[in-house]
């Protein structure tokens, strides 16, 4: 990925095994908590270590669950987030924490074996301030393979280096990150009033002050999408908002690869316009003619989706072949959606409901 050539100073390097703060915000997590822990835990690395759980209001037993991992491990702190939102939850554990790297992890992920070494090695090579490695999406169901094939596609998420990259180097932002805390702390955490993109938001202030954010495809998370198809909707829709509200701030620093799923949902919004006209004969002839070159796109499209659910990324079945039809398209057009409208008026407040139970009150 082209990335600005900001980035000249070198992160502070703090003494050898002087530990290592893991900060997880959590909610309604009950499924995927205990595992995510546990391989956090499991990491190998000089010097102590502590992981700080930030809870929101889960309503499906996750703070029970999380309260009896905490017992059973003094490693494991809990600190409140009762506002939900991932970057109040990040900046009050980060503010717990006691040591001066920060490791980022999330409920629906696991690290894999020796990823915080290997981490920890890379931000000492390159003096970085920031390091990431691969999201790899996996799935336990048809739609969760689906999704994660999405995921794991640069058709799906428009190629960005921890989706499949294989070159080592200056990154645009990471997934999840393993951060200087010094670094943190000069360039003033994650902002709060950004709710969802807030990782592109914070990499963009480290890269702005000088310094480097790193891609390490040796590092890898596997992660667990979303379970149902309303769920992974609204979790699209929301984000593609708040990337509509980033652009809306800070313009062309953001990569022409977002613009992709809006420009999709005004070709297919145009293209249904036309049929209209032209099937109730509002418009014939050469013109329309010409307007039906609107429907180019959209045919590419579909062609495209058609192509990948049919290859050997469609799934280990005929169902998998059957989600990798429906996520894409979805995927693409409630992230679009989003963006055009967050663009336009802003996100405000616009919170990803796709982890809340339906009868969790928004705060």
């Amino acid at each position: 990925m082209q990335v600005d050539e900001l980035t000249t100073r070198d992160a502070p390097l703090p003494p050898a095994g002087s530990g290592v703060s893991f900060v997880m915000p959590v909610l309604n997590e009950r499924a995927y908590l205990e595992r995510a822990v546990q391989t956090v835990l499991a990491q190998e690395f000089d010097g102590p270590g502590e992981l700080i759980l930030a809870l929101g209001p889960s309503t499906d037993g996750t703070t029970a669950l999380a309260q009896r991992l905490a017992d059973a491990d003094p490693r494991i702190r809990l600190v409140p987030n009762p506002g939900a939102h991932i970057p109040e939850g990040l900046n009050a554990a980060i503010r717990a924490g006691r040591y001066p790297t920060i490791v980022r992890v999330d409920a629906h992920s696991e690290l894999a074996v020796g990823y915080t070494r290997r981490a920890l090695a890379t931000l000492e090579r390159v003096r970085a301030g920031n390091v990431g490695g691969v999201m790899r999406a996996d799935g336990r169901t048809p739609f969760q393979r689906a999704v994660a094939r999405a995921y794991n596609s640069p058709i799906g998420l428009g190629g960005g280096a921890y989706h499949g990259g294989t070159h080592e180097g200056p990154a645009e932002s990471a997934y999840l990150g393993v951060f200087r805390r010094a670094v943190l702390d000069e360039v003033g955490l994650f902002d709060e009033s950004v709710r969802r993109g807030e990782d592109w938001e914070l990499n963009l202030r480290i890269r702005a002050a000088g310094y480097r954010v790193w891609f390490d495809p040796a590092l890898a998370v596997t992660y667990w999408p979303r379970e149902s198809w309303t769920r992974l909707v609204r979790q699209f829709r929301s984000t593609g908002a708040w990337r509509g509200e980033l652009v809306r701030r800070y313009g062309r620093r953001n990569s022409l690869r977002f613009f992709a799923p809006p420009l999709l949902v005004l070709a297919v919004a145009a293209a249904l316009v036309i049929g209209v006209l032209q099937s109730s004969g509002a418009v014939s002839g050469w013109p329309s003619a010409v307007l039906s070159a609107v429907y180019l796109p959209v045919a590419a499209y579909v062609a495209l989706i058609l192509a990948v659910a049919a290859g050997p990324a469609g799934g280990r079945g005929w169902r998998d072949r059957l989600w990798t039809l429906a996520v894409l398209p979805s995927m693409h057009l409630a992230w679009g959606v989003g963006f055009l409208a967050g663009t336009l008026r802003g996100a405000h407040d616009t919170v990803d409901t796709s982890r809340l139970d339906r009868n969790t009150p928004l705060p």
